[in-house]
């Protein structure tokens, strides 16, 4: 069996349609129909059954699917192992992180890597929490930089989880608005405000919409944003309020930001698919993660009360605590 085909098999579980797999892999639906009818035929069996315009995996093609996310470990597994037996770290590992620890934790183990470990290439990709955990699953990325408190995709015991750090989550207003005061701030006060939220089905979208309900409203939503320098700018503007976390609030624009009276953190993990050793290529980054020399240096965000502190390195009983 082509492994290059079993994976095509795995993202098909893991996306649904073969049109999400085509734009997975950069090719045409029709391609990997084909690919996958070789797969078929490599197997002598049937793999794949059709529903209405769409397909299906057999129980036959689940279970390929699910015994082959085990066999391509091995195999990258022996690909470390003969590159000097694993013990340089070497080759491409992806990366796949959410937005607002790109800058704050990916490229600064970017910038350390490429100055200790030259032969390792180290790809990093965009993706939230929704997204980068079917990635992971389905070997589109080798590792992730998560959080653990993403109830709508459970992490599961397929994952290894590596706690890196906890990261509050703050109130963001204009400068000069009423709420930008010191001290904690109870969500009801703000009930009537206009609010930025981030685009629908994502982590921080569903945790602000959970946090406004049980403060007894439904938040007024004036604008969608999947970047947050746009949320920053819409609330510097004075357009609106949001919940963002402090990771993500930048010293460059003139916010204010208040923790919430009753505290709310997430809980920062790098994740690994389970089953052989991650490769030494795979170990360098986790280590360079996890050891990372602290936050930039911003400074105080202009007008809020006191340093916005992005994030701090988890202390003793922190870690795989909820983020809520």
């Amino acid at each position: 069996m082509n492994p290059w085909r079993l994976r095509l098999l795995c993202r098909l579980e893991t996306l649904g349609t073969v049109r999400a797999v085509a734009q997975a892999v950069h090719l045409s639906p029709s391609s990997v129909s084909q690919q996958l009818a070789v797969l078929e035929s490599e197997t002598g069996t049937r793999l794949l059954e059709r529903t209405g315009r769409r397909v299906r995996l057999t129980s036959a093609g689940l279970i390929l699917a699910r015994r082959a996310r085990a066999i391509l470990e091995q195999l990258d597994g022996v690909e470390a192992e003969l590159r000097g037996f694993g013990q340089e770290p070497a080759g491409l590992v992806r990366l796949g992180t959410f937005q607002s620890a790109i800058h704050t934790m990916a490229v600064p183990a970017v910038r350390r890597l490429a100055q200790t470990q030259p032969q390792l290439q180290l790809e990093v990709v965009q993706l939230e929490p929704h997204e980068s955990m079917p990635a992971l699953r389905g070997g589109d990325v080798d590792l992730i930089i998560t959080t653990t408190d993403f109830g709508e995709l459970p992490l599961g015991d397929d994952l290894d989880l590596v706690p890196l750090a906890t990261d509050p989550v703050l109130l963001v207003v204009p400068p000069g608005h009423r709420a930008a005061g010191r001290g904690p701030v109870d969500l009801a006060a703000c009930a009537d405000e206009p609010w930025t939220l981030d685009m629908p089905d994502s982590y921080m979208a569903g945790l602000a919409l959970r946090l406004c309900r049980r403060a007894r409203f439904e938040p007024r939503v004036v604008a969608r944003f999947g970047n947050y320098l746009m949320t920053l700018q819409h609330v510097e503007a004075g357009l609106s309020i949001a919940l963002l976390p402090g990771l993500a609030v930048d010293a460059r624009y003139r916010v204010a930001t208040r923790e919430l009276a009753t505290p709310v953190t997430r809980t920062i993990t790098a994740a690994t698919r389970r089953g052989a050793p991650p490769r030494a290529a795979v170990r360098a980054v986790l280590d360079a993660l996890r050891h990372q020399p602290g936050p930039p240096a911003t400074g105080p965000v202009p007008g809020a009360a006191g340093p916005a502190a992005p994030f701090s390195p988890p202390g003793p009983g922190t870690a795989g605590r909820p983020g809520r």
